[in-house]
């Protein structure tokens, strides 16, 4: 098993072992913030379709769908790929973020909450052309992710911690342009704001 094998099949595993204490536990986590900074850059007043990416059991699927749009989920998790059909009645895809293939799909917008950053470094350039590529012209994508310099193991879970300007770069090298950023939770001092939230457009 190669490295990036390794990290995808323990931090995938580590969510298929606790699907439902995961949902149980972040079904009513308020993320209006994030959305509305997501739909506030997309076309109005036209049904969107919108890729979820690290959708989990469907939460923000549903709301998507609540507004009048059509989510389509993508996860590494079978078990949450499931939750979140039922949840929603949506279509989901279950692969890995590394592993993709999107081809096929045109979406207006990407919401990437609290996802990206399970991609290893060596990856990530990859996986943000995908992204990308599967995007209209012009469409965006919301990245949501935990702050901080540093990679490697949290339990089970592997993570790539990123500042403002390292993403950027990122963002940049794979063809988007940076629209805003903001730090939550909001209304906080910035050393109490561990998640960076970034709104970009395919160029």
């Amino acid at each position: 098993m190669n490295d990036i094998v390794k990290k995808e099949k323990l931090t995938i595993g580590h969510y298929e072992n606790n699907a439902q204490s995961f949902w149980d536990g972040t079904k009513d986590h308020d993320v209006s913030q994030n959305i509305e900074h997501f739909l506030g850059a997309l076309p109005k007043n036209i049904p969107l379709d919108i890729l979820d990416i690290g959708c989990g059991p469907g939460r923000d699927m549903h709301h998507f769908k609540s507004l009048g749009h059509n989510p389509v989920g993508l996860d590494g998790s079978k078990t949450f790929c499931e939750m979140a059909t039922a949840h929603t009645g949506c279509p989901t895809i279950n692969e890995s973020f590394v592993n993709m293939n999107l081809a096929d799909y045109k979406f207006h917008g990407i919401f990437a909450n609290a996802a990206l950053f399970h991609v290893p470094a060596g990856e990530l350039l990859t996986v943000l052309k995908k992204l990308r590529n599967c995007l209209l012209p012009k469409g965006i994508l919301f990245t949501s992710n935990p702050r901080g310099n540093a990679e490697g193991w949290q339990g089970q879970r592997y993570g790539h911690y990123l500042e403002l300007e390292p993403s950027k770069a990122y963002l940049d090298q794979a063809g988007f342009d940076v629209l805003h950023h903001y730090y939550r939770p909001e209304g906080k001092p910035i050393e109490q704001q561990p998640w960076l939230a970034i709104v970009s457009q395919r160029r």
